[in-house]
C-alpha cells in the first residue's frame, strides 16, 4: 500500500525508514530522499512511523 501517492512511498519504505531513523515521518520521508508535497499523507504516515517504533520496542523488549 502507498502512503505517500506523490512520492510514491509505500508502507514498508516507511517502516523500514523508521527503523533506521530517530524523527518524524519528515525526516523519514527525507532519509528516503523525498519531501512531502501535498501533506495529505503525514497525519497516517506519523502514525505508521509510530506503529513501528512501537513495535520495535517491543520486540527488543521480549
Amino acid at each position: 500500500m502507498y502512503v505517500c501517492i506523490c512520492n510514491a512511498i509505500s508502507e514498508s519504505e516507511l517502516r523500514r525508514a523508521a527503523r533506521h531513523c530517530a524523527g518524524d515521518a519528515e525526516a523519514c520521508y527525507a532519509m528516503l530522499g523525498k519531501t512531502p508535497n501535498c501533506g495529505s499523507c503525514l497525519c497516517e504516515a506519523d502514525d505508521i512511523v509510530f506503529e513501528e517504533r512501537e513495535l520495535g520496542l517491543t520486540s527488543a523488549a521480549a
